[in-house]
């Protein structure tokens, strides 16, 4: 079996990650690229490190089920179809979708600590780094957590200033000079997009 090109996508909360990948993702037809998020991986709630203040800190990398996620790359890797349940957000009444991931060609792997967690960083192939201005990242933020997910304002603030932005700016900021290539998402990244999806069709 050819050798799958795995490419890991991270950058700080807000960076525009997820509309980078529909973005990227629209160039591919199925069965050319497979993608998978650390979103699916987080430990539930009761098992999360709390702050001074009481607060689950999601923001951590002991949050994640690094060696779960870990297990599942390599599957995909070898060829394996992968099924999981959905990560609702400890959201109790929402009902988990079972998802299902097929081997391609081409695997995306995305998330904010798939760089940090060296056991995954050595897996890539290519690495991107999206990063956005704080503003920008704060307004996505707020969009996301308060609006879409419906948490409170007060509680998606909190989290941003206390546990969003000190590891950003200790662990995962500086894994841009490592990367492959930044890309800037302050306005639009259709273009970038579009240029690494022509690369990446190459190698199909």
């Amino acid at each position: 079996m050819k050798k799958i090109f795995t490419i890991g996508i991270t950058g700080g909360s807000g960076s525009g990650k997820t509309y980078f990948l529909k973005a990227l993702s629209s160039h591919f037809k199925e069965g050319e690229a497979c993608l998978i998020s650390q979103d699916h991986y987080y430990k539930p709630i009761h098992q999360q490190k709390r702050d001074d203040n009481g607060v689950e800190n999601f923001d951590l990398p002991e949050s994640i089920d690094r060696e779960l996620f870990l297990a599942d790359i390599l599957k995909l890797q070898s060829g394996e179809v992968l099924i999981k349940h959905e990560y609702t957000f400890n959201k109790p009444k929402s009902e988990a979708k079972t998802l299902e991931f097929k081997p391609a060609p081409i695997l995306i792997v995305e998330g904010l600590f798939v760089q940090y967690f060296a056991e995954i960083n050595a897996l890539l192939d290519l690495k991107i780094f999206m990063e956005a201005k704080t503003h920008l990242t704060v307004a996505r933020r707020i969009r996301r957590d308060n609006v879409e997910r419906g948490y409170d304002m007060n509680d998606v603030l909190y989290r941003f200033e206390h546990h969003v932005m000190p590891v950003y700016e200790s662990l995962i900021e500086p894994l841009k000079h490592k990367a492959d290539f930044i890309v800037p998402n302050n306005t639009q990244v259709d273009v970038s997009a579009k240029v690494l999806a022509g690369y990446l069709r190459t190698l199909l």
